[in-house]
């Protein structure tokens, strides 16, 4: 007789089960959200505020469906678009800049699935809409940026070993340093060699030394910009709200940037796309007569100055080069309003470093102006440029210069994300719309769909009883597989719909081989329980050869592919392991409980 264990029957039973429940959410679909988080390190998310989100909606009389907290923030389900849109408004006028209210999408399955750790797949860029990115760095202005940082290095390092300097000027991507005469020339060049470990030193002349940054320290230099805008554009995807964003390098100057589900697009694009960084410079007093700055607005500019416009009066103003601070340097940022005036301002606080420098600095140039600089898109615009009256200390920074109120919380949010290592310039830009990425699901759904449904009647109709019990084992496969992307909370994409319309496919092959090698057996003259036990058993080496070697395609795929070819290589390589689970465990055991206790067997549907 053919017959499992029961221990057999109790891991398929369980397995079927826990298939079925960790697959149930993604079959509720998505509700409007609102989701809350903090705007700076400061300001906690905490019970308290939940208690007061919910209080307030109460008092409002506003329907939600839940309120959620977890790591990332707060989550409010709401019933529809509308509600929504009046919500963020309604808890952005309540909490103030110091929370970041974003609009998002959260799965509409019961509490008690998310309980228990059951969630739906995410779904990617072509099937829940939302934008894309491919944003290109400006390497040659980081290094000429990263030039000017050593011109202050090299200045330091000289006056701290008592080296008289002549001057230092930028000329392309190399440095020249000037002394006095040969002598002093030959001390700085040895203190310089020994110090600047990633600048080559070549002496020109009697009184000129040429610096240039070495092939390592360039290559260097790259990935840790590469590096920092990457992690610099994740925060401030993460203040979006975006459930799953890819952020992904491409090559060596170039990021990817998708945001899956985004419903105001606009705001992402603006916000993605602009690059805004801090810089504060010195103004240039020694030019600052009406002449000087005339001749530099026809482009005679002095050396080593720049020439901006402050502020939106387009005054002119020169700045020196030297950067005295960077957005780096900024540990937090928060718009609010100018104390003097009430106007919207941007307060800034600097790390131990930067307050440190600014204090130093603040102190040695009192009565002079400092220029606040924000660098966007390669133009800088001088926002503010006031006159150092005192000492600053605390690294605590004001910037004013006539802004609204949605200016100054969009450069906080920028300043407080973190700086741009170098400017990024949007070189591609696609954006896909919800009611598209209905329509790639609905065509998805429908080619696994009728692929199965095809492959149900012809099992059926040509195995019988049989093809059934195969036609069921394939549905728990489709079952085990969906439970197990969202178990691990997989992207799932176009191409990942098309993998799994794949192992439907290749899922059927291996109950075509038990089959047919039944039949075989039966026409041998066999026994009907020795055929069904011949075919399982000597169908298994043929099913396992054929299942490792596209384990082991599936496998070179996601090691080598990137993107949507992983995607589809992991559903590949999942869907191989579950088939093999429901084309040899879960179909014998139906025939066994139909067939198996059977003595004498008088007929077998095949």
């Amino acid at each position: 007789m053919n017959h499992y264990p029961r221990w057999k029957y109790c891991i398929i039973f369980v397995a079927l089960v826990l298939g079925l429940i960790y697959s149930m959410p993604n079959f509720f679909g998505e509700i409007p959200a609102v989701q809350i988080s903090s705007a700076n390190s400061i300001v906690q998310i905490d019970q308290e505020l939940l208690l007061n989100v919910e209080n307030n909606l109460k008092q409002q009389r506003i329907p939600y469906l839940g309120i959620i907290s977890d790591a990332s923030g707060i989550k409010i389900k709401l019933p529809n678009t509308d509600i929504q849109l009046k919500v963020k408004d309604e808890l952005q006028h309540i909490l103030g800049n110091n929370y970041m209210i974003a609009l998002n999408l959260l799965s509409s399955s019961p509490d008690w699935l998310s309980n228990i750790g059951a969630f739906p797949m995410y779904l990617g860029l072509d099937l829940r809409g939302g934008v894309h990115f491919l944003m290109q760095i400006d390497m040659m202005t980081a290094i000429n940026k990263q030039l000017d940082r050593q011109i202050n290095e090299v200045r330091s390092l000289l006056r701290n070993a008592q080296i008289p300097l002549g001057g230092v000027n930028h000329d392309g991507q190399t440095l020249i340093v000037k002394f006095r005469n040969d002598k002093i020339c030959s001390l700085g060049m040895e203190e310089l060699r020994k110090k600047l470990h990633e600048m080559t030193c070549v002496q020109l002349d009697e009184t000129r030394i040429a610096l240039t940054l070495t092939p390592e320290s360039i290559k260097k230099f790259q990935n840790t910009t590469l590096q920092q805008n990457v992690l610099t554009l994740k925060n401030r995807i993460n203040e979006l709200g975006v459930a799953e964003p890819i952020i992904q390098q491409q090559g060596i100057d170039r990021v990817v940037v998708q945001l899956p589900g985004v419903q105001d697009t606009a705001k992402a694009k603006d916000i993605i796309g602009r690059t805004a960084s801090l810089e504060i410079h010195m103004v240039d007093e020694e030019h600052a007569d009406q002449q000087s700055l005339q001749n530099a607005a026809r482009g005679l500019i002095p050396p080593g100055d720049e020439f901006y416009l402050s502020g939106r009066d387009n005054n002119p103003i020169l700045v020196k080069k030297a950067i005295v601070l960077t957005g780096e340097n900024i540990s937090n940022a928060s718009a609010g309003f100018d104390s003097h005036n009430n106007e919207p301002a941007v307060n800034i606080n600097l790390d131990v470093r930067g307050a440190r420098i600014f204090s130093q600095v603040t102190r040695d140039n009192i009565g002079k102006r400092m220029a606040i600089l924000l660098i966007e898109k390669g133009n800088g615009e001088v926002v503010t440029a006031p006159v150092i009256r005192q000492q600053i200390d605390g690294g605590r920074v004001q910037i004013t210069g006539h802004m609204t109120v949605k200016e100054a919380n969009d450069v906080a949010l920028l300043l407080r994300s973190g700086a741009l290592a170098a400017p990024m310039n949007i070189i591609e830009e696609r954006t896909i719309g919800p009611s598209l990425g209905l329509e790639n699901i609905a065509k998805g759904v429908h080619s696994v769909l009728w692929g199965f449904v095809t492959i149900a009647v012809f099992m059926s109709i040509y195995y019988r009883i049989v093809g059934i019990f195969s036609t069921l084992a394939l549905a728990a496969n489709v079952l085990l597989l969906i439970a197990m992307l969202s178990l691990i909370q997989a992207t799932l994409t176009l191409p990942g719909i098309a993998a799994i319309a794949l192992t439907v496919g290749m899922a059927i092959d291996a109950n075509v081989l038990i089959n047919e090698r039944i039949r075989e057996e039966l026409r041998s003259g066999c026994t009907f329980h020795a055929s069904i036990h011949a075919g399982y058993e000597h169908a298994f080496g043929t099913i396992l050869d054929t299942n490792v070697t596209s384990f082991i395609a599936g496998a070179a795929l996601f090691a080598y592919g990137t993107g949507p070819v992983r995607g589809f290589a992991v559903v590949l390589c999942l869907g191989i392991l579950t088939s093999m689970f429901s084309a040899i465990l879960v179909s014998r055991a139906m025939i066994n409980l139909t067939y198996g206790r059977q003595r004498k067997i008088t007929s077998l549907s095949i």
